[in-house]
């Protein structure tokens, strides 16, 4: 069968085309309209394709910067979604060459593409083509069905608010990030959040991060940003499901309980506004929220996986 590989434009036809596609493939991973029109405005130059065979869209792809670490990373975020009905047919393929290709223009020599131990077809279609584990993040949720809010219980010397009570407290809350963010286990490279304007607009002022549930822990005695958590709302989509974006404190504090207070504000917030299920993932190695989550009731769902491989997997065939 012909076929043919296009760049999508940010139209509504376009994007509603790639949301069908990936929500019906990836529903654990679930994306919007709104949701892309926001990414490509906040980092311009990535690029979406649709492949079409007989003139019906069967796959999409997503290719560009990995948000979380510096603009000079050596490699590039990919996504592929091919319909189930369209899968051996050589269409995953053609769009991993067609993303590799735009990683390669830009100077990059790897793609990271995510993937779940809940779908192993996709982890085998990348390990044959020559890609490699590279981070690992064991997933939990918690349904949230019946709960009542949790106290949240504050170790002493702490005092709570959230950003739309307290937005003056923003530069500390970017102060703490940098910080937590170097401490964050996964990957050959640290997190990186990037100066105030490009925190602010990836893990702050983002429309599905609410400022209602960006939770601040301050210093009682000096007002100092000690510890912060906020939930990245998942686009409409079957239920209504929260993930945990970040949650952070202060090196002096660990070890206080202060995580677990943040994390049972968080859960109230989310419960009291009706959410169905919140969602989280740490690396392997981060041991201590892994057990914070543990003790909070969360529950194991299928592993976060990326790998990493090299812009010629997708001329390998099965």
């Amino acid at each position: 069968m012909t076929f043919r590989i296009r760049d999508a434009d940010l139209g509504d036809a376009d994007l509603e085309t790639i949301a069908a596609i990936v929500n019906e493939t990836t529903p654990d991973d679930p994306t919007s309209v709104d949701e892309m029109r926001w990414s490509s405005a906040t980092y311009p130059g990535s690029s979406r394709l649709i492949l079409e065979a007989g003139e019906r869209p069967v796959g999409v792809a997503s290719v560009g910067r990995i948000y979380v670490l510096p603009p000079d990373f050596d490699g590039f975020w990919g996504t592929i979604n091919v319909l189930p009905a369209a899968r051996r047919r050589g269409f995953g393929s053609a769009l991993l060459s067609a993303i590799a290709d735009r990683a390669r223009a830009a100077g990059k020599v790897a793609l990271h593409v995510p993937a779940s131990d809940g779908r192993p077809e996709g982890i085998d279609f990348l390990l044959h083509r020559g890609f490699r584990e590279y981070e690992r993040s064991k997933t939990v949720h918690l349904d949230l069905t019946g709960l009542a809010a949790p106290a949240v219980d504050l170790p002493a010397g702490v005092s709570l608010t959230t950003l739309a009570e307290r937005p003056d407290l923003i530069d500390g809350v970017h102060a703490l990030a940098i910080e937590a963010f170097a401490d964050i286990p996964g990957g050959d490279a640290p997190m990186a959040p990037g100066d105030l304007a490009e925190f602010r607009a990836r893990d702050v002022d983002r429309p599905s991060i609410p400022h209602a549930a960006f939770f601040i822990a301050t210093e009682e005695a000096t007002d100092r940003v000690v510890g912060y958590a906020c939930l990245l709302l998942q686009p409409p989509h079957r239920r209504r499901i929260a993930w945990h974006d970040m949650t952070a404190v202060a090196r002096d504090w660990r070890g206080r309980g202060l995580a677990g207070a943040l994390k049972r504000a968080t859960i109230g917030w989310a419960i009291a506004d009706g959410f169905d299920v919140l969602e989280a993932g740490n690396d392997t190695d981060n041991l201590a929220m892994r057990a914070v989550n543990a003790r909070l009731g969360y529950v194991p769902s299928p592993d976060f996986v990326i790998l990493r491989g090299p812009l010629d997997g997708g001329m390998m065939d099965r």
